[in-house]
């Protein structure tokens, strides 16, 4: 009976580091793709303004 409350434990302990690692891995991929985002943003607008001339 011990030995399964352990084994019981020790799946759940494990499924939660499993979970926490996904959770930790998508947060950093986020923040990433957020970082990256802005750059090309800022890099577009900056582009943008340069490559404006007056047309007549």
């Amino acid at each position: 009976m011990l030995i399964k409350i352990i084994g019981a434990l020790v799946v759940v302990w494990l499924a939660f580091m499993l979970i926490g690692w996904v959770v930790k891995a998508i947060g950093t991929l986020v923040i990433i793709g957020v970082v990256v985002t802005a750059g090309v943003v800022a890099y577009g607008a900056i582009k943008g303004k340069s490559n404006k001339q007056i047309r007549s």
